[in-house]
This record gives structure tokens, sequence and C-alpha cells, in this order.
């Protein structure tokens, strides 16, 4: 399947087809040079398939983790692509999960202004959610995301083989995300993925369900000036549960447990044992709700003492509510923690 993104002169396709890996010469323009860049924990042979249908590949494999998302990998990236002789007519493609989506992004985006970025996502995380948007950052001093920019793809490859070489943890993280934009914006895929005595086994319809979601929010809303807001449903405080306890749960956990606070009883109830099915955490581990709260505080969505959060009255639909910070802690109240 195909789903076009529009957005003018920066639009481009998401190709959703299993075996597209082997393809991507078919789709990518790769007749050139061409930066790959994956991480350590992504299967070898997904970003060596690439490399063989380039004319000029430079392969990259960094350590695997949110804290490859920094500074030191960004300059690394740079320099390899200056030390190589890369211009404007070369290309950077990502392979593998969201942490390497939005690390390469960010140096295609940077280097001489702007070379082309191609986004191969290899995880179920970021085939649903940020492979496509044009978000692509780095984090700085444990704020995560906090330097960055918009930068759309050329094109997304999205293979749903790939997804058969993760644990099965890795691919329910990624469920987070779906469930995220299902319970915002679309009651009958939440249902979907309710119903489903196993909802693994329909992930590629997951998958789809989400990225026409995700397109549609995008093509209203390209730089998050409000739409775009509703898909941060989970991420002020999920991002920082991932500050303090990174360690120990995954991109898409922490985003399980932000969901919980910002929604309401009835909807709360739903999500817990959709939760719970997939193998996400539905109660918040032991510790200091100020550190948490002064760590949500940093997030990038804040506007002077407020911020604005995704809230959920109802399955499939949301409220964007800005708030002070100290109110947010009326939000972490009741039976959330172990």
């Amino acid at each position: 399947m195909i789903l076009p993104l529009s957005l003018g002169e920066r639009s481009y396709d998401i190709v959703v087809r299993r075996g597209v890996l082997a393809q991507a010469g078919e789709f990518l323009n790769l007749n050139r040079k061409v930066l790959i860049v994956t991480d350590d924990g992504v299967p070898s042979v997904y970003a060596d398939t690439i490399a063989n249908q380039c004319a000029a590949p430079t392969v990259i494999t960094l350590p695997q983790g949110e804290a490859t998302k920094c500074m030191a990998s960004f300059e690394t990236l740079c320099r390899t692509l200056l030390e190589n002789g890369f211009t404007r007519t070369d290309c950077v493609v990502a392979v593998g999960g969201g942490v390497m989506g939005d690390l390469a992004g960010f140096a295609a985006a940077s280097f001489m202004r702007g070379i082309d970025f191609y986004n191969i996502p290899t995880t179920l995380l970021s085939q649903v959610d940020s492979s496509i948007g044009g978000k692509v950052a780095i984090d700085l001093d444990g704020v995560k995301n906090i330097v960055g920019a918009f930068y759309q793809p050329k094109k997304v490859l999205i293979d749903p083989d790939t997804l058969q070489t993760l644990a099965p943890r890795h691919v329910a993280a990624g469920m987070a995300e779906a469930v995220k934009m299902a319970a915002t914006f679309d009651k009958d895929l939440f249902e979907l993925i309710e119903q489903a005595d196993d909802p693994f086994a329909i992930v590629e319809d997951i998958i789809i369900g989400s990225l026409k979601l995700k397109r549609m929010v995008v093509e209203q809303d390209e730089t998050e000036k409000g739409l775009r807001k509703v898909l941060n449903f989970g991420h002020t405080i999920g991002h920082a549960v991932e500050t303090l306890f990174g360690d120990r749960y995954y991109h898409g956990e922490c985003v399980a447990l932000g969901m919980l606070p910002m929604c309401n009883y009835e909807v709360r109830r739903r999500l817990i044992p959709v939760l719970n099915k997939l193998g996400l955490p539905t109660a918040y581990p032991e510790c200091n709700k100020n550190q948490l709260l002064m760590i949500a505080a940093h997030d990038k969505k804040a506007d002077g003492f407020d911020i604005t959060v995704t809230f959920v009255p109802e399955i499939g639909q949301f409220e964007l509510r800005k708030i002070h910070f100290e109110q947010l802690a009326t939000y972490l109240e009741g039976d959330l923690w172990i």
C-alpha cells in the first residue's frame, strides 16, 4: 500500500509493503552518495540490504538506546558527511527505530542546510508514529527532543517483516503509540485493538490505521501549531517518566503510563485492560512526584508557566487543555502508583 502525504512541495509517499526493504532501490534515489545510519540493536542485514542497492554507500553503526540521540552523535554524523565529501545532491537514510530516525533526520536537516532524507523504520513504534511527520531532534542535558527541527523525509518505507526480529516487549511498546492515536481520534480503531484476542496478529491493519490518522493530523498541522499537539497524549508525563526511569522502561511504555492521568475514569477503565493485554505497564513506579513534575515543567511544549496537555474525555475524542504547571499535580493523584 502507498499512502501519499500531501504537504505541497514537501509531499511524500509512505510505502507499506512486506519485503520492501529488498526493493528500496525501486522507490528511493540511491544512485548517489548515501549515508546509512543504523544502530547495533538493528540486524545488520537490514542496513546491508540497503547498502547493496546504493551506488556509493557509507554505513555508520551507532550504539542503540536513547543516550545515542545526543550532540556527540549528531557531530559524528555531520563529520562523516563532511569527511566523505557529501553534497546537497546526496542523501541520508535512517534504518532503525525512532532514535535513528530522529538523529539521522536532524543531521540531514542541518548539513549544508538540508539534504535529502529517507526513513526506513524497523520498529513498530517508529512505523506507526515517529517515522512520518518530519519531527527530527536530539536530546540535551536530559531533556528529550529539545534541539531539533521540522524536516520532512523524501519517502518512508515500512516493511512489516522487520517486526519479526523484534523482542515482544519492543512490539508491545510500539502498540502504545497506536493506542494513543486510536484513543484520541478513532473509536473504531481503538475497539479493533480492544476486541482482538491477539492484537499482534492484526499488526499490519493497526499500522495502516495509525498511519492514516497521523497523516491526517500532519497534513492539517505540519508544525504543531494546533491539532498536532493532540498527538502528545501521554507524552507530557511520559517523557518525565522516561527521563527518570529510562533504564527501566521503553519510550512506548512511558507513553502508556503517561496516558493514564490524562483521561477520565471511564476512559481509564477501558484503557487499562487494553494496556494489560498488550503487556504494557499500568502503574507508576515509586518516585518523587515533585521531581516528576519539575521534569515535565521543562517540556518543550511549555509556554511560560503554562503547558498544553491532551486530555481524553471519551474514546475517540480529545481536549487540549492549557494549564499551569502546578495543576499537573492534580492529574497525578489517585490509584496510579505502585
